[in-house]
């Protein structure tokens, strides 16, 4: 199952989505196989490459399962013999370790019984003992790949390595490890104290990050945790908790969250303070996400406005009636979350930045016209890349002379930790403005 999930991924399809059709007592071990063939992808597709003497001429390598198969059992194999100091990610011990003659008998039997043929079979089987046989040459084939070394696609690691010199290397081996599970805690429904007491009780190691996050040292089932269905806390990553502390909500303001799914920054926001907010999604699906996370933290009222809408088209969505604050959590490549979504640096390509960009400008040129003079406007992205931030930010400034930029964090790379060294972070952009009061025009709608 887990070939057949990566070979969703190499279709283009997410890992999550994937998952999500495998059979729920199956699902923990297939996320955890899946996750580290995606964490090692890169090392076994240059070992696959270095295998083929010549291009297969069957339609074997047509088939995304046989294909997958293959480079899942070779990161396997290497999971298994990986030397302590192998340039490769560290091992994930959720990961369950196999012997090699093992994983060959399995995998040639994965083949029969997926009825791939008998070249496959031969194939699969053949490249499988060469690996097991010659695993020294193998390793010194690929020791100067650097898609193999740090498992990002080639146009990814130059563009890190141009934006940050010093620290790019750090950047790819974050990416590369298990992201702790990080809550942020409903202070409307329960104490920091509380849930520690109560995680403690059900015997999860955590810890208290700051003023509303706590840290489990472990993952668990999150239905499982006490206070889920009470609504004492949501799943966010230390990062992303940075965003509604940055607005200084106070009561009775109108307050738009322009890109709301899945709602973990709507139910943050209202935790925060008594406010009015319109949350924005143009999947409905998606937003049924956020009505359903609202009601678990008991924060959903008369004063939350859900719309399925494109924050473009004002004219399909605004009242007219200017915000006090916009939360724009705009579109963006996700490259700051790959610790979180390891199949997202091989579903991305170059050219969806150029893409994502574009969206983003539209997006907030479209969204500023609705914002009330004084109010404040945050730009936030799970990004890396400069374009998806500072150059973002900086291009906002030139095109709204009215726009005023205020002190935030900027890039947070996810190679720091947040206030304790253990939790990390993912990687995140905030730009925060203000606009102008002699700048207000009026629109029409």
């Amino acid at each position: 199952m887990s070939s057949r999930c990566l070979a969703d991924v190499s279709k283009g399809h997410s890992l999550t989505e994937a998952l999500a059709s495998v059979p729920a007592p199956l699902r923990a071990a297939v996320q955890a196989i899946s996750w580290y063939g995606m964490r090692h992808w890169g090392l076994a597709i240059a070992w696959a490459e270095t295998a083929f003497n010549r291009k297969p001429t069957s339609q074997w390598l047509e088939c995304h399962v046989a294909l997958s198969l293959l480079l899942l059992d070779a990161a396997m194999i290497e999971h298994g013999q990986a030397p302590p100091d192998s340039f490769q990610a560290p091992l994930d011990q959720s990961c369950p370790s196999y012997t090699p003659h093992t994983l060959v008998d399995q995998s040639v039997k994965a083949v029969r019984l997926a009825k791939l043929g008998k070249p496959s079979v031969g194939l699969v089987n053949a490249v499988l003992r060469r690996f097991q046989r010659e695993r020294a040459m193998f390793v010194e084939a690929t020791r100067r790949n650097l898609v193999a070394q740090w498992n990002h696609p080639i146009w990814w690691i130059k563009k890190l390595r141009t934006a940050y010199p010093s620290c790019w290397q750090q950047i790819l081996q974050t990416s590369q490890t298990r992201p702790k599970l990080v809550l942020r805690v409903n202070l409307r429904r329960a104490s920091v104290e509380q849930v520690l007491m109560q995680l403690r009780t059900q015997g999860h190691a955590c810890y208290a990050l700051g003023q509303h996050a706590v840290v489990l040292e472990q993952s668990a089932v999150i239905e499982t945790l006490y206070g889920f269905h009470e609504g004492w806390w949501s799943v966010q990553d230390w990062s992303a908790q940075q965003a509604a502390p940055l607005l200084n909500l106070t009561d009775g303001q109108r307050v738009l969250d322009a890109c709301a799914a899945p709602g973990g920054k709507t139910a943050h926001m209202l935790e925060c303070a008594d406010i009015y907010v319109t949350a924005l999604d143009q999947d409905a699906s998606r937003l049924n996400r956020v009505r359903e996370n609202l009601e678990r933290l008991k924060l959903l009222s008369n004063k939350v406005t859900l719309k399925v809408a494109d924050a473009r088209q004002l004219d399909l969505w605004w009242d007219g009636q200017l915000f006090d604050v916009i939360l724009a959590d705009v579109p963006c490549t996700a490259s700051g979350v790959v610790r979180r979504h390891p199949d997202i640096a091989w579903l991305r390509r170059e050219s969806d930045l150029a893409q994502t960009v574009a969206l983003q400008v539209e997006i907030l040129d479209a969204l500023w016209p609705t914002l009330a003079p004084n109010g404040l406007l945050l730009l936030v992205t799970c990004s890396v890349f400069p374009e998806e931030g500072e150059n973002q930010a900086k291009a906002l400034l030139n095109r709204h002379p009215d726009a005023v930029r205020l002190d935030a964090p900027g890039q947070c790379l996810p190679m720091t930790a947040g206030l304790d060294s253990r939790s990390g972070q993912d990687g995140f952009f905030y730009a925060l403005f203000q606009r102008r009061p002699q700048a207000q025009s009026v629109i029409a709608i």
